[in-house]
């Protein structure tokens, strides 16, 4: 099992209106790849929020072939809309782990 985490560091000018989009919008279309089996989101508290608050959005991926097709095929024309409707409101660093126990 791995795990796709995606954090994101979002202005608090734009935090409910982005949290909106990401459940409605972002969320369904990277569900509807069909490649991933759940996702989780998770708030940041032991962090700095002077530029904003910090989410982290966890998606499982059975195996590493679904996450390389993701990555390849559906991933970078879903980073360009967040960039075009968020652009620098919201900085994003993306991580894959994989699950040892």
């Amino acid at each position: 099992m791995y795990l796709y985490n995606i954090t994101y560091l979002v202005s608090h000018d734009i935090e409910q209106d982005w949290m909106r989009w990401m459940k409605e919008l972002h969320v369904p279309e990277m569900l509807s790849t069909e490649l991933f089996t759940h996702y989780r989101i998770m708030r940041l508290i032991e962090v700095d929020q002077t530029e904003g608050i910090t989410y982290a959005f966890q998606f499982y991926i059975e195996k590493s072939v679904d996450y390389k097709k993701y990555i390849s095929d559906f991933a970078p024309a879903l980073r360009q809309k967040a960039i075009e409707k968020w652009g620098d409101q919201v900085v994003a660093f993306r991580t894959l782990m994989e699950t040892v126990q």
